[in-house]
């Protein structure tokens, strides 16, 4: 390693997830031609890596945000480039950072020449935290209730969150300990494969939810301004049945989900009230990745016969925020968010707004993290592609965390307080 070269990380090699890092490169001979690594491993023990090339200028000196890269996992000037691009040996493996405990840690490099098999010039690590200091990660068993709680620090009182990551089993706390660190309090739910919970569900029960909701608003720390949720995929229908069938929820984030209930049906204190509507697997295609692309798979959600599981978001009294991936491969968000929007219009509602991304694909989490073009999904039993090209997906990630926050800030602070948020 030369002592000539460094590798610098600003503003600091620690930092939160979700903050971008500035990665600079200085000591280099003119116009010397390097290759920057970043390499990370993820809470399954999976490795992950990516690289890019790039040219020093005439002081010797690359700017991960100013000079464009020349090949590797991308190409052009993208400051977080070597995080978002971070991939797998494996085809279809999706990036688990789950606990919110450990820190994602990724370790840059520097090496001579473009093929990246040169001599190791220089070397960083950026610890990239879930939590920021003084959040408070408390997990919950009670009642029926399995999950986290993350409580801002300070005496709040602090608007209450329901994420609902729920499917794939477990639980995942990434999503909610950032928003905590946003000063919202959030409860992140495991809904099977966790702790004492059966390893797969037939049934789905709106009590469960009501349980959270419940639990949530008698938190001493909770603001009485009513509660919000955040959801994506199928947990977004989840989403729209507890905003709609159960009461005091203001504000509801719903990340390409679907208008209906969907592939398991929905029952609230011993009733069914929701059908489960489902896929058919001949309109599926195979990519050239192998994975497949089920976007036309779900059965339609307007026809007649599936009524009983559409969803009436009409006799929902909060406000919507419908986000929509023009190339989700999982199922047609777009449509379903223009299905919804214009239910709500023929009801006279104006309580929701859309987002649309153009290029992004299914998995919108936030941002920084690798970007996921195929995993194997639990519904269909198979690898399927979730759509997006990395760039675009990337971007809109960034664009869609300030939204949530904006979201959430609107409709669930007090118009008082509003001005005092620390979104």
């Amino acid at each position: 390693m030369s002592s000539l070269v460094r590798l610098r990380l600003l503003p600091s090699a620690q930092c939160l997830y979700n903050q971008p890092v500035r990665v600079l490169v200085d000591g280099l001979r003119s116009s010397q031609v390097v290759t920057v690594k970043a390499r990370a491993t993820d809470d399954k023990g999976v490795p992950f890596h990516a690289s890019a090339v790039y040219r020093a200028d005439a002081g010797g000196g690359v700017d991960l945000g100013r000079e464009p890269s020349l090949g590797g996992s991308y190409t052009g000037v993208e400051p977080m480039g070597l995080l978002w691009s971070l991939r797998a040996d494996a085809l279809h493996t999706k990036f688990h950072k789950t606990d919110s405990r450990r820190p994602h840690v990724v370790r840059f490099s520097v090496h001579d020449g473009e093929a990246g098999a040169g001599p190791l010039l220089a070397e960083a690590t950026n610890e990239r935290r879930l939590l920021a200091d003084g959040v408070e990660r408390q997990p919950i068993k009670e009642g029926n209730i399995r999950g986290v709680l993350f409580v801002p620090p300070g005496d709040g009182p602090f608007p209450a969150v329901l994420d609902l990551y729920t499917f794939g089993g477990g639980l995942s706390e990434r999503r909610a300990a950032l928003l905590a660190n946003c000063g919202l309090m959030v409860l992140t739910l495991a809904l099977y494969g966790h702790d004492d919970q059966p390893k797969k569900v037939t049934k789905l029960h709106l009590d469960y939810f009501e349980e959270a909701i419940q639990l949530l608003g008698k938190h001493p720390k909770a603001m009485d301004s009513g509660v919000g949720i955040i959801s994506i995929s199928k947990s977004g229908d989840l989403a729209l049945s507890i905003a709609t069938h159960l009461p005091n929820v203001k504000a509801t984030a719903w990340i390409n989900g679907c208008c209906s209930n969907v592939a398991i049906p929905l029952y609230y204190r011993g009733s069914q009230i929701h059908s489960a509507l489902m896929y058919d697997s001949k309109h599926n295609t195979v990519t050239k990745s192998g994975a497949l692309n089920i976007k036309h798979g779900l059965h339609d959600p307007l026809a007649p016969e599936n009524e009983g599981s559409l969803i009436p978001i009409e006799r929902a009294t909060g406000h919507f925020l419908f986000v929509a991936a023009e190339d989700d491969l999982n199922w047609d968000s777009c449509l379903f968010a223009d299905q919804m929007t214009e239910r709500l219009r023929r009801q006279g509602k104006d309580n929701f707004e859309k987002v649309v991304y153009p290029g992004a694909g299914h998995y919108l989490e936030p941002p920084f993290g690798p970007y996921c073009p195929s995993s194997f999904h639990g519904v269909v039993g198979a690898p399927v592609a979730w759509g997006g090209e990395p760039k675009a997906h990337a971007k809109a990630e960034m664009h869609l965390w300030n939204k949530i926050q904006e979201f959430f800030r609107t409709h669930l602070f007090p118009e008082a307080g509003a001005a005092k948020a620390r979104l």
